[in-house]
């Protein structure tokens, strides 16, 4: 593959109606790639758990998607609260989601540990009242 593959999603925050849009859009994409099962599978799940982490959490960001032949690249920048403590965030059933989207199904607590399962590399950093950076890396078995 020449070059580099770049999608970029804006995710409203509350946009529930559209949740998984741009999670199913880079499944197509890297499926168009030829991607294998196992890297696809695990980059949707990433994905789709980073994108109704914007949709329930922040005011609002984009998720980039990155491929370079060799690796996938998720980022998910977003404006809002930020994360005062990480490390309690990245704990098993904690959220902070609200009564919407509990009533919708969501906020169970298992979007970042979900996040860190899936990909090869993972980092988060955030910023109370600024937002948080999401940066996800799978790699691309040839």
């Amino acid at each position: 593959m020449a070059g580099s593959i770049v999608e970029s999603f804006p995710v409203e925050k509350g946009a529930y109606v559209t949740a998984g849009d741009a999670s199913a859009a880079i499944k197509r994409t890297l499926k168009q790639l030829g991607v294998g099962a196992d890297v696809m599978r695990r980059v949707a799940v990433a994905s789709y758990e980073v994108e109704l982490n914007l949709i329930i959490h922040s005011e609002g960001g984009v998720l980039k998607m990155e491929m370079d032949g060799k690796t996938v690249t998720l980022i998910s920048k977003d404006r809002g609260p930020g994360i005062p403590d990480i490390s309690l965030a990245m704990q098993e059933g904690w959220s902070t989601a609200s009564e919407e989207a509990r009533a919708l199904g969501f906020g169970a607590g298992m979007g970042l540990p979900n996040m860190r399962r899936n990909a090869d590399e993972f980092s988060i950093e955030s910023s109370v009242g600024v937002g948080t950076e999401i940066v996800m890396r799978f790699a691309v078995a040839k």
